[in-house]
């Protein structure tokens, strides 16, 4: 166990810039344009309006929390909820791509530059290796990037709450108290297993790639899935099986490349599962009910779920396999 959680620290400190600033620096961009926008928002409005007090529909920020309804104070929960979602979104973004490349180059570095004969003279197995940089990809990432995106949130209701105090607005009542920011945490930190299993056979196969191939690894890990899927839908092979070439698409070279993108299980399960089908949003607030932590953790009843888990861990195997027999740079 030392000799694991040392080579994750490894993997940390060498890619830190991926696995740490990226989606910290996106996080704070994201609040610096955030600001920038109200700021020329309320040039615009001073201009317009002479400086006068915010109102909405004809009553003052500060009065709002007074005049509005149960239900209306629970879609304006909704909307910051889903304000709150979207502004952490922007490190999980990153992260799909940190991911990526990530894995395409975990184990192909360590033989094009010829450190793999530091390391293998080192009492490390190719089987720790690749488990570390899988976990790396799977846990240490995502979970930097959830940090993040939480941070992110958080920091997006205190500009708002700025804003509000700003113009006479009490930012508990209009912000803090509709809102749900912890539950909205919750449901991201919730998800990370769900991400984990999904991106398994993403992960894996560009593993397998990294460690298999001699050059180029990114042209092999795209063009080898997407000539398979080209040729399929040639020669029409799915129909032997009775599906068509568009399940093959999806559910093979889909699967292959864009399991790092966090969320892609929402997008399979829209066109498989028949409750995500009826999904008909009427509010903010059944948009965030699609992100929750009970419908992420339904991915789990899928087929689809853990036929990648199975796939994704043969083609680690395979990585390790190929970890131990090609030693050349």
């Amino acid at each position: 166990m030392n000799t694991f959680k040392w080579l994750l620290k490894r993997e940390y400190w060498e890619h830190r810039g991926g696995f740490f600033w990226a989606p910290v620096v996106t996080g704070a961009i994201f609040l610096l344009l955030s600001i920038m926008a109200i700021i020329a928002g309320e040039s615009v409005r001073r201009s317009v309006d002479d400086g006068e007090s915010i109102q909405m529909n004809g009553v003052e920020l500060r009065q709002l929390t007074e005049t509005l309804t149960p239900k209306e104070m629970a879609e304006l929960g909704g909307g910051l909820d889903l304000g709150t979602l979207m502004a952490g979104s922007w490190p999980f973004i990153v992260l799909a791509f940190v991911v990526f490349f990530y894995c395409l180059g975990a184990l192909y570095d360590d033989r094009k530059d010829r450190s793999i004969l530091f390391w293998k003279s080192l009492p490390l197995s190719d089987g720790q290796t690749v488990l570390s940089k899988l976990a790396s990809a799977l846990v240490v990432a995502p979970v930097i990037a959830t940090a993040a995106a939480i941070v992110t949130s958080f920091g997006f209701l205190l500009i708002l709450s700025a804003y509000a105090a700003m113009h006479g607005g009490n930012p508990f009542d209009l912000i803090w108290g509709p809102a749900s920011p912890l539950t909205i945490a919750f449901h991201l930190v919730a998800a990370l297993p769900v991400y984990a299993a999904w991106a398994l056979p993403t992960v894996g196969w560009l593993l397998l790639v990294s460690a298999w191939t001699r050059s180029k690894p990114f042209l092999w890990a795209f063009l080898v899935p997407l000539f398979a899927g080209v040729l399929v839908s040639w020669f029409d092979v799915m129909e032997m099986f009775g599906s068509k070439a568009e399940w093959f698409w999806a559910n093979v070279v889909g699967r292959l490349l864009l399991g790092t993108v966090p969320g892609m299980d929402l997008v399979y399960r829209a066109g498989s599962d028949p409750e995500m089908q009826r999904f008909n949003p009427e509010g903010p607030q059944d948009i965030v009910a699609l992100f929750s932590a009970q419908n992420a953790w339904g991915a789990f009843a899928t087929i689809d779920l853990w036929v990648g888990v199975v796939a994704g861990a043969a083609m680690i195997f395979a990585a390790i396999h190929y970890r131990r027999s090609r030693d050349e740079g």
